[in-house]
């Protein structure tokens, strides 16, 4: 999924897409309630479509994961983290500027090409565990 989601971004991208899929799962609020595995995060629908693109379009999603990506999966799944990524549960690659806003969560950063959106303070502590 990170390869899938980030490859363009290089590993500092696939390790900050890595970090929303763990933020995901860690935070059991909002729109991640009751999620168990990481497996139930990359398969979330929403809306009757996939949380993350790639599973419905990515060939790349698809094919098997190389070394280094298994390598940077376990680097976040050992609770690596990084701002703007480091407690966001969303990102999106715009077709312009990042907004200040998504779906009314705030902008925390961007890095290349996706913008990183972390929950409303005091809405989903579960977002800020370590």
């Amino acid at each position: 999924m990170m390869r899938a989601e980030a490859v363009g971004e290089g590993r500092m991208g696939m390790l900050m897409v890595g970090n929303v899929i763990v933020n995901r799962l860690r935070a059991n609020c909002l729109d991640f309630e009751g999620l168990t595995s990481i497996r139930d995060v990359i398969f979330q629908t929403q809306g009757g479509n996939y949380s993350f693109e790639a599973v419905q379009k990515g060939n790349l999603f698809y094919s098997p994961a190389r070394g280094v990506e298994k390598r940077l999966a376990e680097q976040v799944l050992k609770y690596w983290r990084k701002h703007p990524a480091k407690y966001a549960l969303w990102y999106f690659n715009p077709y312009g500027e990042c907004p200040p806003t998504w779906f009314g969560q705030p902008f925390t950063g961007q890095y290349k090409e996706h913008c990183y959106y972390e929950p409303i303070a005091n809405t989903c502590e579960g977002a800020y565990r370590y």
